[in-house]
Parts: C-alpha cells; sequence; structure tokens
C-alpha cells in the first residue's frame, strides 16, 4: 500500500475464508491498542469498526504517513508497514489464544482512496456511514450504538473515545452534531 498526504482513505482487511479474527471482548480492545500505538502517531483516525470477521478504518493522511523507511532491503511506506505490523503480530497473539496457526487475515489489506482534502467529501460521508453502520447492516445489534466497537458511540456522545480526532472529522465532513444520528 502506498499513501500519499493529504488524502482519505477507507483501510479494510478481513478473516481468511471469512473467518473469525474476534474471538473475545478482550481480542477487540487488544486491537484497537494497537492501531493507537502504531497507526494513531502516522494519521488522523477519523472512523473505525471493528466486525466479528473483520475491520474498517477510515484516515486522514499527512506528511509523515507518506515517509519512507528502509526494512531490510525493501523500501516501505511508513503507515503500511504500521498496519503489517498490526497484522502480524494481531495473528501471533490470536494463533497462540486459539491454537491454530498460519494467516488469519487474507493477504491484502485494501486501502481505498476516498478524497483528497480539497474535494467535495459526498463519497467519504457515505464511506463514514457506511462504517459505522456495519453492526446494524450485519443485524448485530438493533440500534448502531449497541455496537461497542466502533467510533459511533463516541461521534453521538455516549462515550468520551479518543482514538478518532472528532473535532476534524466533524469539521471535514461538516457533521451537524445535532442531526448526525
Amino acid at each position: 500500500m502506498q499513501f500519499e498526504p493529504n488524502r482519505i482513505y477507507h483501510i479494510y482487511n478481513r478473516g481468511n475464508n471469512r473467518q473469525k479474527i474476534f474471538f473475545s471482548r478482550e481480542n477487540y480492545l487488544h486491537f484497537l491498542r494497537k492501531i493507537r500505538d502504531k497507526i494513531k502517531p502516522h494519521c488522523e483516525i477519523l472512523a473505525y469498526c471493528l466486525m466479528p470477521n473483520h475491520f474498517h478504518l477510515m484516515v486522514l493522511t499527512n506528511e509523515n504517513s507518506a515517509k519512507k523507511i528502509l526494512v531490510g532491503q525493501d523500501e516501505r511506506n511508513v503507515l503500511s508497514e504500521a498496519i503489517r505490523l498490526i497484522l502480524s503480530s494481531y495473528t501471533q497473539s490470536i494463533n497462540k489464544q486459539e491454537g491454530r496457526t498460519g494467516s488469519l487475515f487474507t493477504q491484502n489489506t485494501n486501502a481505498k482512496e476516498l478524497a483528497a482534502i480539497e474535494i467535495d467529501f459526498e463519497i467519504t460521508q457515505t464511506c463514514f456511514n457506511y462504517i459505522h453502520q456495519n453492526p446494524y447492516v450485519a443485524l448485530l445489534v438493533d440500534k448502531i450504538e449497541d455496537w461497542e466497537f466502533s467510533s459511533f458511540k463516541d461521534y453521538i456522545g455516549l462515550r468520551n473515545g479518543t482514538l478518532c480526532n472528532q473535532k476534524l472529522t466533524k469539521e471535514i465532513l461538516n457533521i451537524d452534531e445535532k442531526a448526525f444520528y
């Protein structure tokens, strides 16, 4: 994955053969801590949702996101390498926990560029809503705000989460707090 600065990306991956990647509440929290430690230093997180067999992130990149680092003989993008490290270390911990071996995630993590910072954000707003509606559409909850592992609760004020840059997201996406839900 290559990331350019000042772009919004939808990053997602799922379990091999659509299998579960989260087996307990602690697994979800562990993955969120990894996102905070490895991804948040390199970009602004705008939204997230962790589902039993996949995850979604919406991020706004910056100059730091696009930096190149040398990993062995390969030059890699800093943010791309952070994602690779998260998936690798999380896979190792789940494999140990579940007594399994091999890949947990599909081989290629997707990073779809949604918009450059200067343009209209209709598609970005649609993706933002899609990410948050995922648990409801999958019939995991009766109300969107009932899903614990999404940034939706933060945006409607039911939790004081700090993973997402809510102020920036509301500004970029012109979110009307009164009409958000």
